[in-house]
């Protein structure tokens, strides 16, 4: 158990199950990055990017955190189908801060809107 806590502790920021890959080749399947991550360990979930703007992509999901990290040290930089891909840790909090802000601007927005409507000012 103290093994396991020892190589948690040796994370990097913001590691998790989840790999994006990307520099694919047009041409992979599944079935190939099953075969290609499957050996560092057991996988949840590939899939694939199949939209214009995310064709040679791939998100990769690791039942364990310390099998992805292994697999983003041995194959980041590797040699895949005429492609050297690149494999980084899936960071969604980039995502999610950018749609928050959106999301709270569209609110500020509304409650101006309905301030107005009803004569409401900010005044104490």
């Amino acid at each position: 158990m103290s093994l396991v806590r020892g190589q948690n502790s040796k994370l990097p920021p913001g590691a998790n199950r989840i790999l994006f890959v990307k520099n694919l080749n047009y041409q992979i399947t599944g079935e190939d990055l099953y075969d290609l991550f499957g050996r560092y360990g057991g996988i949840r979930q590939v899939r694939l990017g199949n939209e214009p703007k995310t064709k040679g992509t791939a998100f990769v999901v690791f039942d364990d955190v310390m099998d992805a990290k292994n697999a983003l040290e041995h194959l980041n930089g590797f040699h895949l189908q005429e492609r050297y891909i690149v494999v980084l840790y899936h960071m969604p909090a980039r995502q999610d801060a950018t749609s928050i802000r959106a999301d709270i601007a569209k609110r500020e927005e509304e409650l101006a809107k309905l301030k107005s409507r009803h004569n409401i000012t900010d005044d104490d």
